[in-house]
């Protein structure tokens, strides 16, 4: 590694995502993803709870945290769920004017099936599949945003056709590779 490249990330190893259930979350992404359940770091028998778990996530006085569990998505990021316990939960997901992650895109080859496997799973697609607009506009590619069954928003998006901004972008964007 150079010195140049010291401390630079290599890319996105996970989102967290705090859930209201987590057993149904890691039901609903298995289902609509085809997502893997890796491991649970925290289980309700040993939550995590008290001043050092308030000072290391940040959270207000009184929060457990209940379970945890890393989630595998494809080749991308994993998904890690939290179910915490909180005298300060506002008890309703964040909408996307709100400050803070505002949704995660999963890349698909198939618009319209993705659509299909995440009502199936329990989500609410919000439109139906749009063309990718402005300089992200090429051949098939699309895009349509839908909720959890918890509330959080999710994008579905595939663009297979070279768009305008590749031409003059100074680093490509990251795109999965092909199935096998």
């Amino acid at each position: 590694m150079s010195a140049s490249s010291a401390g630079l990330p290599r890319g996105i190893d996970h989102i967290g995502m705090t859930v209201p259930d987590l057993e149904a979350a890691a039901r609903f992404l298995t289902e609509a993803f085809g997502a893997v359940a890796l491991y649970d770091n925290v289980t309700e028998d040993d939550p995590q709870q008290g001043p050092d778990a308030e000072e290391t996530l940040g959270l207000p006085p009184g929060t457990s945290v209940q379970h945890m569990r890393m989630m595998r998505l494809g080749n991308g990021p994993s998904i890690e769920l939290f179910e915490m316990r909180s005298p300060a939960s506002r008890q309703k997901a964040a909408i996307a004017s709100d400050y803070g992650l505002q949704h995660f895109a999963v890349y698909v080859d198939d618009v319209d099936a993705a659509v299909a496997r995440f009502e199936a799973a329990g989500g609410h697609v919000l439109t139906a599949p749009k063309e990718l607009l402005g300089i992200e506009k090429g051949a098939g590619n699309a895009f349509c945003y839908g909720r959890t069954p918890w509330g959080g928003l999710v994008e579905l998006i595939s663009w297979p056709g070279e768009a305008p901004w590749e031409r003059t972008a100074p680093a490509p964007r990251y795109r999965p590779p092909p199935r096998d």
